[in-house]
């Protein structure tokens, strides 16, 4: 099968704001070893593509492709790789940059074969926000029956999962969104309870709510704007998993606050150093896929954009003016 040396792509000059994303056609080459070039038939949008984007975290060189999620099929694969063959359908999570792309070369390292009972657009939509939410509920804190526990942003994409994956471990999530319509959607899809933050207060209601005890775990991928509210809702002992930062980043943190507060923990952890070896990257996707088949996770895709559109995609996004999630069809 001849393969064109060319595809198209969103890349980016110059750190800024959306309309820095430049839809242009590239070069793409053949895979080496270790690697495989994939057709993309989704991609994924994701905070965390902002956040490169805007130079809160660092491009490793520039003019750089961004995203890191998607899905597809195998189109080539170079020497050494054994785990996925020409045909494939497959799936990843994690990067290097360049997801928002018709086709690109990626490392066979990173890409999981997609179950047949999930589909291309569901794989992009789910395989970094779901792994997140498996590895922040099984390893960074192992909620089990009957915990109680606060989560931000519960209408997002990551949040809708983290809905559906408490209502099936039987936990009680408590989550915060930005309006009725966003609470009545995280109440749909397993919240126990929600906080409009835009009308609340948060720690007073988590106290309400939880008969003064407070909760033993905060999960946070809002970050700044939230950060206080969340250390106030934990429980003495208990921990605060910074996720992200949504809001912008969490700075000059004196830990004195943590004693203040109840020699509360806290975790900054990330994806990739929980998936950093394939049988991580297996067992984490395997689950995820598992919880799919078995109808315990609905994947919402709220909106769907052409590559092409990638800036409006991440603009509605940062402005929170979506729910569930969003992806670029290519």
């Amino acid at each position: 099968m001849s393969l064109n040396n060319t595809t198209f792509a969103i890349q980016m000059d110059a750190n800024g704001d959306s309309s820095v994303l430049k839809y242009r056609e590239v070069a793409i080459g053949m895979p080496g070893p270790g690697e495989v070039r994939i057709q993309h038939h989704a991609v994924g949008v994701n905070f965390i593509d902002i956040y490169f984007r805007n130079g809160l975290y660092p491009l490793p060189a520039l003019p750089s492709g961004i995203g890191f999620e998607a899905a597809g099929v195998v189109e080539a694969v170079g020497e050494d790789v054994s785990v996925v063959a020409v045909g494939d359908r497959v799936a990843y999570g994690q990067g290097p940059l360049g997801a928002y792309s018709q086709s690109r070369v990626m490392p066979v390292a990173q890409v999981v074969k997609l179950p047949d009972a999930v589909s291309f657009e569901q794989g992009a939509a789910m395989m970094l926000k779901g792994m997140t939410v498996e590895y922040l509920f099984n390893r960074t804190y192992a909620l089990k029956a009957g915990d109680t526990f606060l989560f931000n942003a519960a209408a997002g994409g990551v949040g809708l999962i983290a809905c559906q994956w408490a209502r099936a471990v039987g936990a009680k999530m408590i989550g915060t969104v930005s309006s009725p319509e966003k609470a009545a959607l995280a109440k749909a899809h397993g919240a126990w309870e929600t906080i409009d933050y835009s009308r609340e207060d948060v720690a007073k209601r988590v106290l309400e709510l939880t008969d003064g005890k407070k909760v033993p775990v905060a999960y946070d991928g809002v970050g700044k704007s939230t950060w206080l509210s969340s250390l106030d809702s934990i429980a003495p002992r208990g921990l605060m998993v910074s996720f992200g930062n949504a809001s912008g980043a969490v700075e000059g943190v004196n830990l004195g606050i943590l004693a203040a507060k109840g020699s509360l923990y806290v975790t900054r952890p990330t994806l990739a150093t929980h998936v950093s070896t394939r049988p991580m990257l297996e067992a984490t996707a395997g689950h995820l896929f598992q919880m799919v088949a078995d109808g315990k996770l609905n994947i919402d895709i709220a909106r769907r954009y052409a590559l092409a559109d990638a800036a409006r995609a991440q603009d509605e996004l940062q402005s929170r003016s979506t729910t569930g999630t969003s992806i670029l069809m290519t």
